[in-house]
């Protein structure tokens, strides 16, 4: 067999500034072709390997000219002659999982630190693009050394865009714009959509953030329904989901940016590259996930059949205090957790707990259907340790605190529900439970999730801004937005008509582009106002890079306090204030909808008297999503509220707002 070497890519080399000095020189190269000169070549079943093989770990350095598609290259002669600047945005045009109509954004930071910032061109790139573009195409002048050549020159390598993007962990419904890119040298129209390959990989954390966030929400759901009532850090969900899917994922780096964007929702995780990526992008102050010691099949198998429970032993003595999990599953799980934790070692694992000193056993299966597996070893649990389990408020029965169960096995945003609504049913809190998650994390996604995509929007020639946009009558799905756009929350944005709301092609000789300017969010709550008729001062797109430099540097502890859920590990208390306002003729502005049996929830402000109230009292100002919970004196019944809110002249409101 021919020798075979590995390129590795080490982590320090992953985390490396975009603009380190490169490890393979052009000299270096040229010395590496001497070298392997017939007389040092080996030949092995036809194959020809270098004569030296390397004494370390191959190092790969970034080349941002070479980080796009080959297509890439030649597009910079083919826009209207006089082109100035080029203007395009990226969203998510939808999403293919039902009930998935909001995104979390996040990761962009990532990409423009490692990759855009400061100096990212040089000679020895140039250089290096010059020679592979020469092999790779047929032909010349595909390759516009000189546009980067004019960067390094002009701009002393550093990238002349401005981006503007939304803040890292807001959560917005899909078919919002995320981030707008534009030129700010004329010079280099050519360069906005030569970025849009790289910066277009803003999928992956985003879609790995929103996956884990859904899945939170579930077992939110799950833990409500099911009595607990301990929120705070680390009860509620924060330990609920941990991240099993370094393994699982097509690279290191992949590992990195998404166990990073799980982090924006839990605190579990067993991905390390997560860590080193929130601390060197994020600001994390230390380790920004946690994990405790546990078992692999290889180390209890290998004890053997008859000594499984002298290897459960073995870890229940190894680690005497804290958390230990423990895979039960290698042979027969329902046997492990009746002979051995609820009974040979039942004493062992009740004395976890001791004074001040608190420990617990989580048991892992990791074989079999999740949700009728699960319930199986509840229930025997249940009853092993029958003598400590309590019943929730709900009437679901709860293990005593020194034991609980991961399920790892099949975890995925359809099976977490699925399994939390089994548990339910058969009686069981869903705070028994602990879910690892892997390649289902992380990797069971792609672009078309969330439909991502990259469009121009708007080109200048000559000095005149004209209006781009695409729009297939093959696939309505995939119109595009026209001109400069500013996201916009849907109860700020007024004096616009009926007209003003976009509408798409009607049938196929339908006006192309569509009519209207105003795309609503499904939601009604946010609108991205296209063709330049935004308000730049309620714009919630902000500048976070500009000309090699990041103007924005989001930490990961407001990012996951942007994306928490209401009730949340990072969210703030709930708060509630009370409001006295009179019509006085007027309308009350507000469109409410049932939030339960009990509650109206705001949905959109209106002019009327609220608005008018929200006006002349800030501190006190009625906001969408906020709760109503009594109107007058009446209460319990939103339908009552309802009709209250309708013909009282003088309403006074006590209101709810979750974070």
């Amino acid at each position: 067999m021919a020798s075979r070497y590995a390129v590795e890519i080490s982590l320090e080399n992953m985390f490396s500034c975009c603009h380190a000095g490169s490890v393979d020189t052009n000299e270096e190269r040229e010395a590496n072709k001497a070298g392997a000169s017939g007389a040092d070549m080996v030949t092995s079943e036809k194959h020809s390997l270098p004569a030296q093989m390397p004494s370390s770990c191959v190092g790969w350095t970034d080349n941002l000219i070479l980080a796009t598609d080959s297509y890439k290259y030649s597009h910079w002669k083919q826009y209207p002659k006089g082109t100035e600047y080029v203007y395009s945005y990226f969203e998510s045009r939808g999403c293919d999982r039902e009930g998935w109509n909001e995104v979390v954004f996040f990761g962009l930071q990532y990409f423009m630190k490692r990759y855009l910032m400061g100096q990212v061109i040089t000679r020895a790139k140039i250089d290096e693009a010059v020679e592979l573009c020469s092999e790779h195409f047929q032909g010349e002048g595909l390759f516009y050394k000189e546009g980067f050549e004019y960067i390094l020159e002009k701009h002393g390598g550093k990238l002349p865009i401005t981006i503007k993007a939304l803040p890292e962990g807001m959560v917005v419904p899909v078919k919002t714009a995320l981030f707008t890119m534009v030129n700010t040298d004329p010079k280099c129209f050519w360069l906005t959509n030569f970025l849009e390959t790289l910066l277009v990989q803003v999928w992956y954390p985003m879609t790995v953030a929103s996956n884990s966030r859904y899945q939170k929400l579930a077992i939110h759901k799950g833990l409500e329904e099911t009595g607990n009532t301990d929120w705070s850090i680390p009860g509620g969900s924060v330990f609920k989901l941990h991240d099993f899917g370094f393994r699982g994922v097509s690279s290191v780096e992949s590992a990195a940016i998404g166990g990073a964007a799980h982090l924006v929702n839990f605190l579990g995780t067993d991905t390390v590259a997560a860590l080193l990526c929130t601390k060197k992008y994020y600001h994390a102050k230390k380790a920004a996930g946690h994990s405790i010691p546990a078992s692999e099949h290889s180390t209890i198998t290998s004890w053997g059949v008859n000594g499984e429970v002298d290897a459960m032993t073995n870890m229940l003595l190894s680690y005497p205090t804290g958390l230990v999990a423990c895979v039960s599953d290698s042979f027969d799980v329902f046997k492990a957790c009746k002979d051995y934790w609820g009974d040979k070692l039942k004493d062992m694992i009740k004395g976890r707990i001791t004074g001040d000193s608190f420990g617990r056993l989580v048991v892992r299966p990791d074989s079999g259907d999740p949700a009728d597996t699960c319930k199986e070893i509840l229930k025997i649990l249940c009853t092993q340790f029958k003598e400590d389990v309590i019943t929730t408020s709900t009437g679901h029965k709860l293990l005593p605190p020194y034991i609980r169960v991961i399920q790892g096995d099949g975890v995925d945003y359809e099976s977490v529900p699925k399994i939390l609504k089994a548990l339910k049913s058969a009686g069981y809190a869903a705070d028994n439970m602990v879910f690892g998650s892997g390649g289902a994390l992380l990797q069971k996604l792609n672009r078309d999730t969330f439909k991502c995509a990259f469009k121009c929007s708007e080109i200048t020639v000559g000095g005149v801004a004209k209006e781009v946009f695409k729009d297939p009558i093959t696939d309505k799905g995939k119109a595009s937005k026209k001109g400069r756009l500013t996201v916009q929350r849907a109860a700020e944005t007024t004096g616009f008509a009926e007209a003003d709301k976009y509408k798409p092609r009607q049938g196929d000789k339908g006006t192309a582009g569509g009519t209207g300017f105003l795309h609503y969010s499904a939601d009604g709550q946010i609108v991205t106002v296209a063709s330049n008729k935004g308000n730049a001062a309620k714009d919630l797109l902000v500048e976070v890079f500009r000309n090699g430099e990041i103007l924005k540097d989001y930490t990961l502890d407001e990012i996951r306090k942007r994306a928490d859920i209401p009730n949340g590990p990072w969210a703030d208390p709930p708060s509630e204030w009370v409001i006295s306002l009179v019509k006085g003729g007027k309308k009350l502005g507000l469109t409410l909808a049932h939030e339960g049996k009990d509650t109206l929830k705001v949905n959109a402000i209106l002019p009327g008297a609220v608005l008018d109230f929200n006006n002349a009292n800030p501190d006190k100002a009625v906001k969408l999503g906020d709760l109503v919970k009594k109107v007058n004196e009446m209460a319990g019944s939103a339908e009552k509220m309802m009709k209250e809110l309708g013909k009282a002249d003088k309403c006074e409101m006590s209101l709810l707002r979750k974070s």
